[in-house]
């Protein structure tokens, strides 16, 4: 029998990452994720149930995650569930489930802060996306006043995006 341990959750984060590195080298993210459910009651009326969920993210993806993201902000998280079992200093038996990263997205814009300014920030791939001030002075190599397009750059529309 086939077997499937896929999750995926949209929430908030409750506090900054926290990061750590293991003797190894490896970068480990720990996230606190409030994840929210509405619903009515069988009487009619609205109730709101929230869910905090531990995520663990590893290597590259855990120092992106760690740069960008910060208490507040919004974020969806593909991952798997993890069980963590432990006993407690006065010797009772412990455990969680936690969720492991295997994916994720940002579903706002990084802090322009964190950025310097610019508009410009590195994708999780390697890649990076620009502001739409700073593709035009890639393009032409000099800086253009806002609102002013050259005819190149009509033609162009949106074959050139920038992710």
């Amino acid at each position: 029998m086939a077997t499937l341990n896929r999750v995926y959750l949209i929430g908030n984060l409750t506090r900054d990452p926290e990061v750590r590195t293991t003797p190894s080298g490896t970068c480990i993210c720990r996230l606190g994720l409030a994840v929210t459910r509405q619903f009515r009651n069988a009487d009619g009326s609205s109730r709101e149930e929230v869910l905090f969920i531990e995520v663990d993210s590893f290597g590259r993806q855990a120092e992106t995650i760690a740069r960008y993201v910060t208490k507040g902000r919004p974020i969806l998280i593909e991952g798997r569930l993890r069980l963590d079992q432990w006993e407690s200093q006065n010797g009772e038996k412990r455990s969680r489930i936690m969720v492991v990263a295997e994916n994720f997205q940002f579903l706002t814009a990084p802090n322009r802060q964190q950025e310097g300014g610019e508009g410009n920030y590195v994708r999780e791939d390697g890649g990076q996306r620009w502001s739409q001030q700073q593709q035009q002075q890639r393009r032409s190599g000099r800086p253009r006043p806002e609102g002013e397009e050259s005819a190149e750059e009509e033609e162009e529309g949106d074959e050139e995006i920038p992710f």
